[in-house]
């Protein structure tokens, strides 16, 4: 940047020798300047730690001039010769709940998807200070705890499935400042939101309005801002490591045991919140408000035993049940037919009776209409899947699953079992088995 070595958007991401790394790129002066920096900083590496690096640029659809932004990035990937893929997204219902939130959410998403699909384990964001600033404001605004006010992690690691991808933000310490004057001094182009512009959004009016006032009464706001975020984000991992030993004998897997649960409330209530949040953070959910935490230990004081609740936060349905909460994310998954080997004793479906109905069109997924039977053990009636689903043990919530039938006949039921008079055990033989997408 002009002038200012201090000013030279830094990238300490680029010392880790990954064979390949992802960038997002929007267009935007933000996520430009880092193409430009990591561009730059591989063809100076002696070493040639980094083989390729890939653009990934998430198509909205939410702006008119969206299309436009997707060219002007696979021109730019095209100029400085690195991959580029892209992701569509798209909003049935743009109405429906907060939309920026909502994208935000699937972006990420997609960036996941798209660095499993080419084997990236780095992927590289362009968030800077005035980034980190806005967010700690908005979370001060939301009356966030030490959670919220950490801000963005300079890395953090997403896990989906069996695949970790780690994002960076190698500008995080950097001001918008800073980056427009290096984006003059190297000539770069780049496209501007016009939503950005609109102050209806809560950022935006920070962005626009409060930030310059707040710099204008104490210079340096912004990098302040972001030092008391990391300050903040130093406090919460130690609260997260208390969480954890007064979990002991309370969390099981990624639920919470209520009797022990209350009896920590009841001697320290601000271990229980630190507890609670620790739990919600695990199971991947944004934090309560302090009032929704207050209304949750009134419903949890107030349940008689062996009752249930059920809460919706971010997007997600939370119930107690025999005394355990537990976090019911969305299922999504397939039927998949796994071959059996013709020297194993295992039961299957006869290979040819699948293929031929597969031929034919005749497999179908369904959900529960209600009064469905089936016999899976041998020398047992048919029974109802409700009876089976309470014999089981399984949750409500997890009783509406997948149905396979073939031939217009049930023969499997995801977390049940497969239908005991259609299996064989000679001959070609496939097992049906549901398999959940992370």
């Amino acid at each position: 940047m002009a002038n200012s070595r201090k000013s030279k958007p830094s990238l300490k991401v680029a010392t880790t020798a990954a064979k390949r790394i992802g960038l997002a790129l929007s267009g935007g002066l933000d996520s430009v300047v880092l193409l430009d920096t990591v561009c730059k900083a591989v063809q100076a590496d002696s070493n040639k730690d980094f083989t390729e690096v890939w653009v990934f640029h998430i198509h909205h659809g939410l702006q008119k001039p969206a299309d436009q932004w997707l060219e002007f990035c696979e021109k730019l990937a095209k100029k400085y010769q690195v991959h580029f893929d892209f992701r569509l997204l798209y909003f049935a219902d743009k109405s429906q709940g907060n939309i920026e939130a909502r994208a935000r959410v699937e972006r990420y998403d997609a960036l996941t998807d798209l660095c499993i699909e080419h084997g990236i384990e780095d992927l590289l964001l362009a968030h800077h200070q005035n980034d980190q600033a806005e967010t700690i404001l908005l979370q001060l605004l939301r009356g966030s705890g030490a959670a919220g006010l950490s801000g963005m992690p300079l890395h953090r690691i997403n896990n989906k499935g069996a695949h970790s991808i780690t994002l960076w933000r190698p500008l995080l310490n950097q001001s918008r400042v800073d980056l427009e004057a290096y984006a003059k001094q190297h000539k770069l182009k780049w496209v501007e939101d016009p939503s950005n512009q609109n102050t209806r959004y809560r950022r935006n009016a920070i962005r626009k309005d409060i930030i310059p006032r707040l710099e204008k009464i104490q210079p340096g706001a912004i990098a302040n801002l972001a030092r008391s975020a990391d300050l903040i984000a130093q406090s919460q991992v130690l609260l997260d490591r208390l969480a954890k030993q007064d979990a002991k004998g309370i969390l099981l897997g990624k639920n919470l045991k209520l009797t022990p649960l209350l009896a920590l409330s009841k001697s320290d209530r601000p271990a229980a919140n630190n507890l609670l949040r620790y739990w919600l953070k695990l199971n991947g959910l944004a934090m309560p408000s302090q009032e929704r935490l207050e209304s949750w230990w009134k419903d949890l004081i107030a349940v008689k035993a062996d009752s249930s609740l059920e809460w919706q936060h971010d997007g997600v349905s939370i119930y107690l049940w025999r005394s355990v909460l537990q976090v019911a994310h969305g299922k999504v998954g397939q039927w998949v037919f796994k071959t059996i080997s013709t020297k194993s004793k295992s039961l299957g479906l006869p290979a040819a009776l699948v293929n031929e109905a597969q031929d034919q069109g005749r497999i179908e997924e369904k959900l529960r209409q209600g009064a469905e039977k089936i016999q899976i053990k041998p020398k047992t009636p048919r029974k109802s899947l409700k009876n089976l689903f309470q014999e089981s043990g399984t949750p409500p919530w997890e009783r509406q699953a997948p149905l396979l039938f073939i031939n217009d006949q049930l023969v499997a039921v995801a977390g049940i079992g497969v239908s005991y008079p259609h299996l064989v055990s000679t001959g070609k033989r496939v097992i049906p088995v549901w398999l959940e997408k992370p």
